[in-house]
C-alpha cells in the first residue's frame, strides 16, 4: 500500500492513478497516469499493451509497445541483451507537484528573500552553506544532498525551466516528459531515444518503477514495460510447500510455454507460462526464505515506495538484467500550498537519504560507473509566500548523481531582485539543453530527432 503520510496538500484533481488494470491500449487511467479534462493526453496513449498476467502467479509485469512480441520472443531479446554485454543507465526521478527550488537550496543571502518568503524563511546556518553560491544554502533535511555534491557527485542545477512557463501540473510536466513545448506530443523523449537505438525485442530496456508507465518512456514502436515490485515477484501453487516439490512444480509449468498448439487461446496460456516462470528466473534470489528485502546498504524504513524500487533497481542493474533508462517517482508530493514548512523538512529528508542509500549501494556493488541518475520537478514554487505554503512558480531545481556526474553547479542562480513578468524565479538553463546533455554525454548518442530542437540548445556539461 502507498505510504501517504508525506503527501502535500494538493490541487483538485491532482491525484494519480495507481493501479494498472486490463485493456489493449494505454489510455490514461488505464496504463497511464490519469488526467485532468482538458489537458494534454499524455504520451503513450494508444500505445499497444501487451499484460503478460498469470492472475494465480503472482507476476505483475505489463509490457507497450511491440505488439507482434510473443511471450518467447520477448524471452529471447531479454537473454540476448543480456548476452551483448553492461550498458549505462540513466535514472529518471520525478519529484510530482512542483518542487520548491528555493527551499532546497535557499537564497538566504539574497536581499529579497526573507521579505518574499516570510515565516517561510530558512536561517543561515552555515553547516549547511553551499560552497559555489555564497547567498544559498541547503535545506538541513537534505543535509546527504549537501555531503553528495561536497563529495563531486552531485550536480546541482538551482533554476531550470522554459520560457513562459506553464503552472498546470500536468501541462508542464507533460512538456518535460516529452522533451517539448508540444501539447500533442505522444512519444516521450526517453522513447524516442530507445526508437532509435533500443531493441524490438527487450522491453526491460525502458522501465518504469510503478503500476503505471512513465509517459518520458512512451515509444512509437519498440518494447517497454512497467513492473511495480520486481522484489516481490513470485509464483504459487496451491497445497505446495516444500521448496523441492514447488522448483519442480513451477519447472514443469514453464514449459508449457514451449509446446507448440494451434489453439490461439491455449497459446496465450502457455506463452503467460512460459513469461511468469523466465521471470521469476531473472529475479531469483532478490528475496530471502523470509520474503525480507536484503541489501548491503541500509535504506530508509519505512512503507513508503520509493526507497525499496531504488533497492531493487540496484540489485537489477546487479543481476544484469539489460536496463537503458528507468523511470520512477520519488517519495511525496511537492505541491507545498499550504503546511509547506512540515512537508519539506519530512520530503526532503526521505528523498536526500534514499537518494544517498542509492549511490552507496551502487558503490558498494561496483556499478556506480554505469549509473547516472536525473531528478526533476515540473516547475519551482512562487518566490513570494502565500502564507504557510507557496503557490506553482517557473524556476525550478534539478539534479544529477553519480559517480561519473560532475558534481558541480549547472547554470547560476539568478537572484530575487528581477523575476519573471509573473513575479517568478527566472530560469538560467532550458530541460531541453539538459536533456540534450544527457543524450549525448551519457547515453553516448546524437540528441537530434531525439530532443526536437536539439541544435538550438547548447548542453552544459553533466558528465565528467
Amino acid at each position: 500500500m502507498p505510504d501517504t503520510t508525506d503527501t502535500a496538500c494538493g490541487c483538485a484533481g491532482f491525484s494519480r492513478s495507481e493501479l494498472l488494470r486490463g485493456g489493449a491500449s494505454a489510455t490514461a487511467g488505464r496504463g497511464l497516469r490519469a488526467i485532468e479534462a482538458g489537458m494534454p493526453l499524455p504520451a503513450g496513449t494508444g500505445l499497444s499493451r501487451r499484460s503478460f498476467i498469470a492472475r494465480a502467479s503472482g507476476l505483475a509485469l505489463a509490457v507497450f509497445g511491440g505488439s507482434a512480441l510473443s511471450p518467447s520472443a520477448l524471452d529471447a531479446g531479454i537473454a540476448a541483451a543480456q548476452a551483448a554485454g553492461e550498458d549505462r543507465v540513466l535514472v529518471s526521478i520525478f519529484c510530482s507537484g512542483g518542487l520548491d527550488s528555493l527551499s532546497l537550496l535557499a537564497p538566504v543571502g539574497d536581499a529579497r528573500y526573507a521579505s518574499l518568503r516570510g515565516a517561510l524563511a530558512l536561517g543561515a546556518d552555515p553547516a549547511f552553506a553551499f560552497a559555489e553560491d555564497s547567498r544559498m544554502r541547503w535545506h538541513p533535511s537534505a543535509a546527504p544532498l549537501r555531503d553528495l555534491h561536497a563529495a563531486d557527485k552531485l550536480g546541482v542545477i538551482p533554476a531550470i525551466g522554459y520560457a513562459d512557463a506553464n503552472q498546470s501540473h500536468f501541462t508542464s510536466r507533460h512538456y518535460w516528459e516529452v522533451g517539448a513545448l508540444d501539447p500533442a506530443g505522444r512519444v516521450g523523449w526517453l522513447g524516442r531515444y530507445l526508437d532509435q537505438h533500443g531493441a524490438p525485442d527487450n522491453p526491460l530496456q525502458g522501465l518504469s518503477l510503478d503500476y503505471t508507465l512513465a509517459p518520458s518512456l512512451a515509444t512509437s514502436g519498440v518494447p517497454v514495460a512497467a513492473v511495480a515490485e520486481p522484489e516481490n515477484y513470485s509464483l504459487w501453487a496451491r497445497d505446495v510447500w516444500s521448496s523441492a516439490m514447488f522448483d519442480e512444480v513451477v519447472s514443469r509449468w514453464g514449459g508449457q510455454g514451449a509446446i507448440p498448439t494451434a489453439d490461439p487461446e491455449l497459446a496465450t496460456a502457455r506463452g503467460a507460462a512460459g513469461m511468469s516462470t523466465m521471470l521469476r528466473t531473472q529475479l531469483a534470489g532478490m528475496q530471502d526464505h523470509t520474503g525480507a528485502w536484503q541489501t548491503a546498504v541500509a535504506y530508509p524504513a519505512g512503507n513508503n515506495a520509493f526507497p525499496r524500487r531504488l533497492a531493487s533497481l540496484a540489485e537489477m542493474i546487479a543481476r544484469g538484467l539489460p536496463l537503458r533508462v528507468v523511470a520512477l517517482d520519488a517519495n511525496g508530493g511537492y505541491d507545498t500550498h499550504e503546511n509547506q514548512q512540515a512537508t519539506l523538512d519530512t520530503n526532503f529528508g526521505l528523498l536526500a537519504s534514499s537518494l544517498a542509500a542509492f549511490q552507496a549501494d551502487l558503490e558498494a556493488r561496483g556499478i556506480a560507473d554505469r549509473v547516472l541518475v536525473h531528478v526533476w520537478s515540473e516547475f519551482g514554487r512562487r518566490p513570494q509566500a502565500n502564507g504557510s505554503g507557496t503557490d506553482h512558480g517557473a524556476g525550478g531545481a534539478s539534479l544529477v548523481m553519480g559517480t561519473q556526474a560532475r558534481g558541480r553547479m549547472v547554470g547560476e542562480f539568478p537572484g530575487l531582485a528581477t523575476l519573471d513578468r509573473e513575479s517568478n524565479l527566472r530560469h538560467t538553463i532550458d530541460f531541453r539543453a539538459v536533456y540534450k546533455g544527457l543524450t549525448e554525454q551519457w547515453l553516448g548518442v546524437s540528441a537530434d530527432g531525439i530532443v526536437p530542437g536539439a541544435s538550438g540548445f547548447s548542453a552544459p556539461q553533466l558528465v565528467r
